[in-house]
């Protein structure tokens, strides 16, 4: 059972990230100070230092919070068995995380915005590697006898990801979660993967 404490330290922290987030709606975040994120969050300034050492540690846990959306999602299951792709599961984790996603936008469209997207998709571009890093050594790709470097496709599938991402946080679509879904897996799935040597199980 989770302690009083811990329910309560979740729930300062929550504040202090709700209080910065409104606080960047309207000022950047070199001119937002401690003491605003503390008046906005309706602490003191010790009780937002228990909780980030300064300014740069509360942005970064903002990424910190935006790839674990991708993480929790996609360590439930397996979306590849062997080379073959699992479409329907791949389909239920991107209408998942787009599900959260939208339940944190505020989150996504600061990590989202400006120079910080190419942070966010340095940290996305890290952990795909990882995850898949198996999968990605066994594929030898090649095009007209020239291999194509794992490096090259990791950041081409990151590129069309954050940037789908990106359009759906700061459009006015009405989009749904499960519609982005089908539509991302129709634009990299139609001959995009199989040229990479990824069977799809529809």
């Amino acid at each position: 059972m989770m302690k009083k404490n811990d329910l309560r330290v979740k729930r300062t922290n929550k504040m202090i990230i709700e209080a910065f987030l409104r606080l960047l709606e309207t000022k950047s975040m070199e001119r937002i100070t401690i003491q605003e994120i503390a008046d906005e969050a309706m602490i003191n300034r010790a009780t937002f230092y228990a909780h980030f050492k300064d300014k740069q540690d509360l942005y970064e846990h903002l990424f910190h919070i935006a790839i674990q959306t991708f993480t929790s999602i996609l360590d439930l299951e397996p979306l590849m068995e062997g080379n073959k792709l699992k479409l329907k599961r791949v389909n239920r984790a991107l209408t998942q995380i787009y599900q959260l996603v939208a339940e944190n936008k505020a989150i996504f469209i600061t990590t989202l915005d400006g120079t910080s997207i190419e942070f966010f998709r340095k940290k996305l571009k890290i952990f795909l590697s990882e995850k898949y890093a198996t999968i990605f050594d066994r594929l030898k790709i090649t095009e007209n006898e020239l291999e194509v470097p794992i490096d090259f496709i990791t950041e081409y599938i990151t590129a069309i990801f954050t940037g789908t991402l990106h359009w759906w946080v700061t459009s006015d679509t009405e989009m749904t979660p499960q519609q982005l879904a089908t539509l991302v897996i129709k634009l990299v799935g139609n001959g995009h993967l199989t040229v990479l040597g990824i069977e799809i199980e529809k």
